[in-house]
């Protein structure tokens, strides 16, 4: 891979290709099989050395991440950025308004406490045909330009957030994966139903926010939707996450 200095102060890489199918165009069943080997990938990049780099968030192309704390990188998902400017108007002109927002950052801010101090490498957006894969399992995990600084379980949540917009794909077969990977590499994971639930109030208000600046509408009232269900569900009780987990 050769890393690039790009226009407009961006940067991009340019590697070998590489060949699969996309994680979105899988069957349940193709999906199924896949999922060990994505969650191994995962953890491999939760083990990279992050030395040299700094702070939580998402990170620019010199290593650096803007915020000081993981729990502030995440209620930093209520403000603007040049990443997704206008949407908090847009809201407001939309008639929706700030309620769920503010809902979901309450909601959020009373589940930092059981957050950890993890500053690992995440992916943050493994859909969108950023995962392809064969037949013995992922071959690629393309376009790292939402990658964050944090709690590596983070992308265990974003998985379990968009589960269900994949009609084909079976719900239980991710729980049980999730479980199975996390029983077999070591204890379960300390507060992880407040865990997971901080990162799927976070997740629906990131989605929030982005489909409002784009104009989506009727993907903002689903995200609002799972926001309000989270938000009023108890610390770590959401129904997006089974009894089980």
């Amino acid at each position: 891979m050769t890393a690039l200095d790009g226009a407009e102060g961006r940067a991009y890489a340019v590697s070998g290709r590489v060949r699969g199918t996309a994680l979105d165009d899988l069957s349940g069943e193709a999906v199924a099989r896949t999922l060990p080997s994505l969650l191994r990938a995962l953890d491999a990049a939760a083990r990279v050395d992050l030395v040299g780099t700094s702070g939580y968030g998402i990170w620019a192309p010199d290593g650096r991440a803007p915020h000081a704390s993981w729990p502030e990188a995440l209620l930093a998902i209520g403000t603007q950025t040049p990443r997704v400017p206008g949407w908090r108007a847009a809201l407001v002109d939309s008639g929706i308004g700030l309620g769920p927002v503010e809902a979901g950052l309450s909601a959020l801010a009373a589940l930092t406490p059981c957050l950890p101090d993890a500053r690992r490498l995440i992916h943050g957006d493994l859909l969108s045909r950023n995962v392809l894969a064969g037949e013995a399992g992922i071959t690629g995990v393309l376009d790292w330009g939402n990658a964050l600084y944090g709690d590596p379980l983070y992308d265990a949540a974003w998985l379990l957030h968009w589960w269900p917009w994949y009609p084909g794909w079976r719900p239980g077969d991710l729980h049980a994966a999730l479980l199975t990977h996390w029983r077999a590499t070591g204890p379960t994971p300390a507060h992880l139903r407040e865990r997971l639930h901080a990162y799927l109030l976070h997740i629906a208000l990131d989605a929030l926010a982005y489909c409002s600046y784009r104009g989506r509408w009727d993907e903002v009232r689903a995200h609002v939707g799972t926001v309000l269900t989270l938000a009023s569900a108890g610390e770590g009780e959401s129904v997006l996450i089974p009894a089980g987990a």
